[in-house]
């Protein structure tokens, strides 16, 4: 009997670890179509930054916008896609400030402008965001070579930054949102 018992507890483990495995292949399949989702936005741009997780279907978005209604409207595509139960909204709005906004500019010209980033300025959605909050700049996104990452960085030192943080992950890093 003791045996048998042990043999039903081994199932049992064993379809809790499927079990556990298909529901984080279903939140994987969630982030993504919420990730797409939020790229097919038209008020998302390179001056934001989303990231999106799942459990068992609820969405966190975490981040930051330019502006609340795109906080908003964010989170409302979210909660459209198919399999989000809820979605949870931490995303946070950077002030509003002129010095900002024209350090954004600035840094978007430098780096977009730049010829070996040419290639990602002609894509749908450019991958290098480019994050200002009272004139502390944060780079978020993806980049293919460790060069780039560096120039980018690099370029992102335009005058009135105060600091640039270098949160650019490389392609074959998981360039999953």
């Amino acid at each position: 009997m003791r045996t048998f018992l042990v043999r039903i507890a081994a199932v049992l483990l064993m379809c809790g670890i499927a079990i556990t495995a298909a529901a984080q292949g279903a939140d994987s399949a969630l982030v993504a179509r919420v990730a797409d989702a939020i790229r097919a936005s038209p008020h998302f741009s390179i001056f934001d930054d989303v990231n999106v997780d799942a459990k068992d279907g609820v969405v966190t978005l975490t981040g930051c916008v330019t502006m609340a209604y795109k906080r908003d409207e964010i989170a409302a595509r979210a909660g459209r896609v198919e399999g989000a139960r809820s979605v949870t909204n931490e995303i946070h709005v950077l002030p509003v400030s002129p010095t900002d906004a024209k350090l954004r500019t600035k840094i978007a010209d430098a780096i977009y402008g730049h010829p070996s980033f040419w290639r990602y300025a002609a894509m749908t959605n450019p991958p290098i965001h480019i994050i200002v909050a009272n004139s502390r700049v944060t780079l978020t996104g993806v980049v293919n070579t460790d060069v780039d990452r560096t120039l980018a960085v690099t370029l992102a030192h335009v005058p009135g930054a105060v600091d640039v943080t270098n949160k650019l992950r490389l392609d074959r890093e998981g360039a999953g949102r």
